[in-house]
This record gives C-alpha cells, sequence and structure tokens, in this order.
C-alpha cells in the first residue's frame, strides 16, 4: 500500500527491535525535529566526534519523510548507536524509554554548542550569583525542562532550591487499578519529607536535619515528554503494573506544578504514545503518532501503519507519552 502522505514509513523489525521503532516513529513525528535535519541545518552543527549516529539519524529521517518505499530498515542506525551502547545491538528486547534517553543524549553530545552565563542560585534572605556553562541543541531547545526542588530545612526553616534538567519526567502510577495522568502528576509533584537517611546537611544547622522538599516546574519545554514507570524492578522480584491511566489527548494543563508567576505555553496536546503490551521478559512495542499534514492518528507496528480513530489513542498500555504547546506543521526542506 503506497501512503498518500510523507512521514508515513514503515520500519522493519530487526529482530525484537520493536521498541526501537516505536521510538524512532515518536520522534520522526516531530515535525520542527524533522525539520532541523531535512533542511540540513545539522550539518554545520556536527562535532566532529559521535557524527557517526547524527548522520545516521539524519539519513532515516530522510528515507521515512522523502522515501519512495513503504518500509524502511533502521539496520545502519542501529549499528552505528550499537558502537556507543552495545545493548542495542542484541537480538534482545529492550526498554523503550532508556532507548529514547540515549538517542537524545547522542544526538545533543553531537550537536551541542557551548556558551557561558551568569545564573542566580537562591537561599532564604540571600543571593548568589555563579558562572555556568550551558550546551545548546535542537533537542534542549526541544525537550529539555527545568524543575527546582525547593528544600526547607524542617529545624531552622531555611529554603534553599536546587535546580535539576529533564528531558523526560519519570512519574509513578499511584493506583493499580485506574487512575489518571493528572493523579500520575499530582504524586510527582506533591510535598514529601526527607528523614532517616534521606536527611539534608543544613548549611545553617551545621548538621544533618530532616526536610521537606517540593518540585516546581520552572522552565517548561516545548515538547514534554512522561515516562510511566509501569515496570516495578526490586530486586528479584518483577511486576508490570498494567493500571488504565487516563490521559488527555489536547488542554493538559501543567501551570498548576509551575511557579505561581509561570503561564506561559501551560497548555500541552498530546502528539505521540509509544504503548507497551504484555509483560516484563517479552511484550511488544508499537507507536502511536499524529500526524502533522493531515492531523490524524495512525497507529505504527513495525512495518504496519494504520490510520485510528482519536478514540482509540486512549489505551491502558501506554508507556511514554509526548504533549506538545504547539501546533505542528508540515515540515518542510530548505533548499
Amino acid at each position: 500500500m503506497n501512503h498518500l502522505y510523507q512521514g508515513l514509513t514503515g520500519l522493519q523489525n530487526l529482530g525484537n527491535t520493536c521498541y526501537m521503532n516505536a521510538v524512532l516513529q515518536c520522534l520522526c513525528s516531530m515535525s520542527p525535529l524533522v525539520e532541523y535535519f531535512l533542511s540540513g541545518k545539522y550539518v554545520t552543527a556536527l562535532c566532529k566526534e559521535n557524527c557517526e549516529s547524527v548522520t545516521a539519524f539524519g539519513y532515516l529521517m530522510s528515507d521515512m519523510w522523502l522515501g519512495e518505499f513503504d518500509c524502511v530498515s533502521p539496520e545502519v542506525f542501529r549499528l552505528v548507536l550499537g558502537e556507543r551502547y552495545p545493548a542495542f545491538t542484541k537480538r534482545t528486547q529492550q526498554d523503550a524509554q532508556e532507548f529514547l534517553i540515549c538517542v537524545l543524549n547522542e544526538l545533543h553530545e553531537a550537536l551541542k554548542k557551548s556558551s557561558s552565563r551568569r545564573c542566580q542560585g537562591s537561599t532564604t534572605g540571600a543571593r548568589e550569583s555563579r558562572v555556568t556553562v550551558s550546551e545548546t541543541s535542537i533537542i534542549t531547545q526541544l525537550f529539555e525542562g527545568q524543575l527546582s526542588y525547593d528544600i526547607t530545612c524542617l529545624e531552622c526553616e531555611t529554603t534553599t532550591d536546587k535546580p535539576e534538567i529533564f528531558t523526560v519526567l519519570s512519574l509513578l502510577i499511584p493506583s493499580e487499578s485506574a487512575c489518571s495522568l493528572q493523579d500520575c502528576l499530582r504524586c510527582f509533584f506533591q510535598q514529601d519529607t526527607l528523614t532517616w537517611n534521606n536527611q539534608i546537611h543544613c548549611s545553617w544547622c551545621g548538621t544533618k536535619q530532616d526536610a521537606a522538599v517540593k518540585a516546581n516546574i520552572t522552565k517548561a519545554p516545548k515538547i514534554i515528554i512522561f515516562h510511566l514507570k509501569r515496570f516495578d524492578c526490586q530486586g528479584n522480584y518483577k511486576k508490570k503494573l498494567l493500571t488504565d491511566i487516563c490521559y488527555p489527548l489536547s488542554n493538559l494543563d501543567l501551570s498548576p506544578y509551575s511557579y505561581p508567576f509561570f503561564h506561559r505555553n501551560a497548555k500541552y496536546s498530546l502528539c505521540a504514545v509509544v504503548n507497551h503490551f504484555g509483560f516484563l521478559d517479552g511484550g511488544h512495542y508499537t507507536a502511536f503518532c499524529k500526524h502533522s499534514v493531515t492531523k490524524s492518528w495512525y497507529s505504527f507496528d513495525d512495518s504496519q501503519i494504520t490510520a485510528i480513530p482519536n478514540f482509540s489513542v486512549q489505551t491502558a498500555a501506554a508507556y511514554l507519552l509526548f504533549y506538545t504547546c504547539q501546533a505542528f506543521s508540515a515540515p518542510t526542506k530548505s533548499r
């Protein structure tokens, strides 16, 4: 079957590589990322190290958007990435979230540019200034956000903030039966108390103290990725949570988890999903992606592509959720 639109290209399964195919389909549905690679901008940004995997990714992106075939092989990209991450060359099932993080990290490392800037940190009653070196790339521009952990000593009530960069937010699932994405977010952002072995060293008290800690989003990314922690592994104990998690297709509001003055780009729309069917030691990954041209949803199951209605996007198999704060337009290739 010849698909009428670009960007609807299946990926050959190379032997338990459905985890790879599902993640690649999601990344190849992100218009700003697609446009960056199709335009050739990545070539001028390339560092000398790690450039092979980025080049292979660029060629794969081009095959998926500009090629003439209904299905292409990601073999070259897998081999090149496998030189840095040997687990991905094995014909065994891998974790899609771990693969996603490795791909984003690999692309960032090869495309990053460094710059210095003065950064303000704060403690209650005092501000300190320090110079930090920031590294930016198309990956940080699209996927990087920042959390701030407000840590309050429960003895002297001094509050310090600890910033933390993220590209994927891993969310605990608070129920085994059914819950919503908002329930998972509330659980992640609720105030927690650090006691016993988790006590902090308070610089004001000079000793270890109990503390209250609460996270806020201080910089929301253009595309935010949620990892639903379905796999519970503690020693030899392994379990997959089959919780049916209700997640919105549009109008996801992140403002309750942001600083009070932060409201820009607070509403997000779902643009892609990685699904995991089955159990820990096996199972199968697929992807749902919203096409930037047709605005319709498609299911990507290795080489098979099927148009699906909006209501089919909600499943109990969802494992990774991609949300965007900007509507995607069709990617264009600059000449």
